[in-house]
């Protein structure tokens, strides 16, 4: 024989037993479903000076809808690249007369749509970055660390040779492996599925530091992270080894 039920009523009483109600079964719901739901970061987010959209980009979370499920990570270190960067002379595409980035081969990508991934390769690894800036305009933010949330086991499974988890995202290199990202993605639209980035739990707080790896534009503190976090990458500051 079924229990009885008990009604909601009506009125304000009623109004108050459906409140108790909806508060319980939000009392019983996981967590991880309690979150508000999350938005994807809009075109008009990243049409700004990369200066101002790398540090927006922390507690952000990197997706990717793969044919083996969803991985999602928190991002938690950017580098910002701007049009006059110094750094981009390494790439060979900047006009000495001018200094500034040639809208042309290699460089053409970073005069595109904001929001673009710009994804070239540096020695084995692979490089995700996302153009920003006005279209016309170049600059980019290098993806460097994000912290996985879901899809670890696909993580593992792409990073067979990390040893703690840490090692699996840790570093622009090793989170692009990890993702799935390669010179398939360069020029994907990261403002849709499957690859995107979508809003975070928090805007958290950042130091900056000189970027990794370069050898001009050292003087710039355009690399920034969420001190303490284990999947900040373990590189050292450029300006740092040039002492």
């Amino acid at each position: 024989m079924r229990e009885p039920t008990q009604a909601v009523g009506t009125g304000y009483k009623g109004a108050l037993n459906r409140r108790r109600a909806l508060n319980t079964r939000l009392a019983l719901t996981p967590i991880g479903l309690q979150v508000r739901r999350r938005k994807i970061l809009p075109r008009a987010f990243y049409a700004r000076h990369p200066v101002a959209v790398a540090p927006a980009l922390l507690g952000t979370r990197l997706v990717h809808e793969t044919p083996e499920g969803r991985i999602a990570a928190r991002i938690v270190e950017t580098e910002a690249y701007g049009q006059d960067d110094p750094a981009f002379r390494n790439w060979g595409i900047v006009d000495p007369g001018t200094g500034l980035i040639k809208p042309e081969g290699r460089g053409l990508a970073l005069f595109g749509r904001p929001g673009t991934a710009y994804v070239y390769r540096v020695h084995t690894y692979w490089l995700l970055n996302i153009v920003t800036e006005p279209e016309g305009w170049a600059g980019c933010v290098l993806i460097r660390g994000v912290e996985p949330l879901e899809g670890r086991h696909l993580l593992w499974r792409r990073r067979p040779t990390a040893r703690r988890e840490r090692d699996l995202t840790s570093g622009p290199g090793r989170l692009t492996m990890a993702f799935g990202i390669d010179l398939r993605h360069h020029g994907a639209d990261l403002t849709c599925p499957p690859l995107y980035v979508e809003s975070g739990d928090d805007a958290p707080a950042f130091a900056t530091s000189s970027r990794i790896g370069l050898k001009q534009g050292v003087a710039r503190p355009w690399r920034y992270f969420i001190p303490g976090n284990p999947f900040v990458s373990p590189g050292t500051p450029s300006d740092q080894r040039r002492r």
